[in-house]
This record gives structure tokens, sequence and C-alpha cells, in this order.
């Protein structure tokens, strides 16, 4: 304690902006946009709705955060905390077919492992991927984009070299197309502690995919006949409700993928397309309150505001371009308010890489502004406790180390 207490106000300020955000996540707690950086434009960066030269939104909107975009021009129409940090569940599959898809031929063998299955996580969805059974690639990307079965991307990981290695690619993944809100933990999208992305970045990777023939044709595949051993296979259906027009919802006219997801503790997130008159338009929706099909239900409720109030509305930001394929990094922003430094204090950025992103520096400063009070109290506590035990016990007090909490991976990955 007595090397805690010789730390300058400075420094340990510094240590509690830094360890602060990332001890406050939860799979399933929202950390507020990060407003330090702008991705896609400035308005993108606020709270509430964005809209601009339109009017008549869908009025039972309950997602805590969505996003309509054109996809050919990458205009956002309208948005909803675009940039808010959400546990997407299964949704974090598209990234994951970004990063991985074009690593394999469709016709590709691999028979699989139990070495290939041995780290799924406990309550996850499955498609029935067994060991000692041969699956083309194609079949195997059949599974994750139809059942969203978390046995499929494992399978399709371990090809690539690893779990691990599969998490750092996506991450740099998502970096290249400048989607600074996702921080990766696993490549099946099941809940862990620190993994997020936005509804911004999730339109990000779907509009991404969709250029791939594979993907697109992936997303939009309603049934397919699985491997079940021997000569024997089992219908699979995709779980995209408007794609199917299963649990009493018709199927979404012009609708061509992309991905849903749920667990327990995330609750649901869709990202959607659809094409009508020429005009293809992409929309996510992230949390939506308690309900069957809610995700489905407002999903198709922006989709025709989109093709019909919405036809003339002016871009209140845009999908920016990946670094790779020419597109300008993102800028930071001047000068952040109290409140946008109180939200990026609350959002976590550590990259996979094992160093800061560019996110996490911005957080860090941002976030020793807000804790300065808070920073003050815990080093004069810690002072006063310091003082107490060497008076108590009569000699210098020892400082504790802190605790360190596991990732977690509660809830069950239906979708």
């Amino acid at each position: 304690m007595r090397d805690c207490s010789r730390l300058s106000r400075r420094a340990a300020l510094g240590l509690t902006a830094a360890a602060l955000p990332l001890s406050e996540t939860t799979p399933a707690a929202a950390a507020p946009a990060a407003a330090s950086t702008v991705i896609g434009g400035e308005r993108l960066a606020r709270g509430g709705v964005q809209l601009r030269g339109a009017t008549g939104l869908p009025r039972k909107l309950t997602a805590r955060a969505w996003l309509l975009a054109d996809c050919e021009s990458g205009e956002v129409l309208a948005s909803f905390n675009a940039h808010r940090r959400l546990a997407p569940a299964s949704t974090l599959k598209m990234l994951f077919a970004d990063t991985v898809l074009k690593k394999f031929h469709r016709t590709d063998r691999h028979k699989v492992t139990d070495a290939d299955l041995a780290d799924i996580p406990a309550g996850s969805s499955l498609v029935g991927i067994k060991p000692g059974i041969t699956y083309t690639v194609e079949q195997l990307w059949q599974g994750v984009f139809l059942r969203s079965g978390n046995d499929a991307v494992h399978v399709l990981a371990h090809m690539n070299g690893g779990v691990a290695r599969t998490v750092a690619e996506m991450q740099a993944k998502a970096e290249d197309l400048q989607a600074l809100d996702t921080h990766v933990m696993s490549p099946d999208g099941f809940d862990h502690k620190g993994q997020y992305s936005s509804a911004y970045d999730l339109t990000l990777f779907a509009r991404h995919g969709l250029k791939d023939p594979d993907f697109r044709g992936y997303c939009g595949t309603r049934t397919a006949d699985f491997p079940a051993g021997g000569k024997k296979t089992f219908q699979i259906q995709n779980t995209d409700r408007l794609l199917t027009g299963a649990w009493g919802l018709k199927t979404y006219d012009g609708l061509i993928g992309v991905k849903n997801g749920y667990t327990s503790h995330a609750g649901n997130t869709f990202t959607g397309a659809a094409t009508r008159n020429g005009r293809t338009l992409l929309v996510t929706v992230m949390h939506p309150a308690i309900g069957t099909n809610a995700v489905y239900e407002e999903t198709a409720a922006l989709l025709d505001w989109g093709f019909g109030k919405g036809s003339s509305a002016q871009a209140v930001g845009t999908l920016v371009k990946p670094i790779s394929e020419g597109g300008a990094r993102a800028n930071a922003s001047p000068a952040p308010t109290r409140k946008a430094a109180q939200a990026a204090a609350g959002a976590p950025g550590a990259s996979a890489h094992g160093r800061p992103s560019t996110w996490r520096l911005l957080e860090g400063a941002a976030g020793t502004v807000v804790l300065l009070g808070a920073g003050t109290w815990a080093l004069r506590r810690r002072r006063s406790a310091a003082k107490a035990t060497a008076t108590a016990a009569g000699s210098t007090a020892a400082g504790g180390t802190p605790s360190c909490q596991e990732p977690e991976s509660g809830g069950k990955h239906r979708r």
C-alpha cells in the first residue's frame, strides 16, 4: 500500500480511467455511443433519432439501436443510437464470414474430429455436426447461415488455424472495415464479457458480405439437406423468419438476407436486406422490447418506410469504405463534450491484438476527465486505509492484488 500511496494523483486517475470501463461492461449491458471518434458522419455520433428530409417513421420502434441505409450508395437514411455498443449475438457471424469465407473453396472437404468441436460453449445453437463425418465447406457454411450453428463455426475456425487466430483476424477485419464499435471475443457471437458491436458496424458487415456471391447465396437460402452420416441427410431451415415466414410472420417481399441473432442475455438482433424496384436497403435492429417477433416486425416496418415515405430522406451519415478498398481513415472529433466524454468512458475498447485500439486511447483521455472526482476519492480512501492498518498492526500495510473476472458465457444461444 505504501507504493500505491506514492503514486501521483495524475497517474492514479489515469489507471482508474483505463481500468473502470472494462470492469463495468457485461454482455447484455449497453455501452453508450463513444462520440470521441466520428465514423460515418457527426450526426451518427449523437444519441437519439437522426432523420432529415422525411417524416412518418414507424411509431412502435422499441429497439435500443437501429439503422437504415441504402446498400449501393452507403447513405444512412435514418438511425437511432447508431454507434451504441450492444451484445451482437449471432449477427457477429457476418463478420466471421467476411473474414473466413474466401479462405476455402466451397467444394473442399473436411472430416470433423473431436478437437474441432471441443471448445463450443455450452448452450450453443447447433446444426448437428458429428465427429467422423466428412462435410463440404458449402455444407459447413449452410450450417452457419441457416441454423446459426456454433458447431459449424468452430469447425471452420479450426480449419482456419484455430479459434484464437480466427478471433484476431476478425478483429483485424473489423478495423479494416472501420467498424470501431466492435470488439470480438468469440467467432460465433456467443455471449462473452467485453464482446460488443453496434447497429452501424453490423450494417457495415452485411454490406461488405453481400458483395460476395457466396455470402449472398448462403444468407438467402431457405432450406438445405445436411449430412447425417452415410448416405442419410436431414433438412435444415433458415432461422430468419422474414425469409421463411415461420412463427406466424409473412415472408418479406424482396428480402435477400442476411443474419439474425439471439441469446437470453443479449436478446434479439437482426440485420436484413431487401430489394424493391432496383433499390436495396439494409436495416439493423438491436435489442427491441421482449416479443417473439419484435425484431422482425420492426425491421419490416423500417424497410416499408424506407421504400415508401423514406424515399425522400436525405443522408444523415454514410457507411464508410474499408481502408483496404481506399476508404479514408476516420478522424477524431476535435472537442468531445462532457456528455460525450462520459459516454466514451463507459465503453471498453481493448484490441484483440494485445494493444490499445484508437478507441481505447481516446476513451482513456476522456475517462480521466470524467473520473477525476472518483479517482481522488479512491486515492484518499486507500491512503486512509493504509494509515489505519499501519496504526493497528504497528507495521507497514501491504497492498492486495485486485481480482480479475474471467469472461463469462451465460445464456442459451438459441439463434
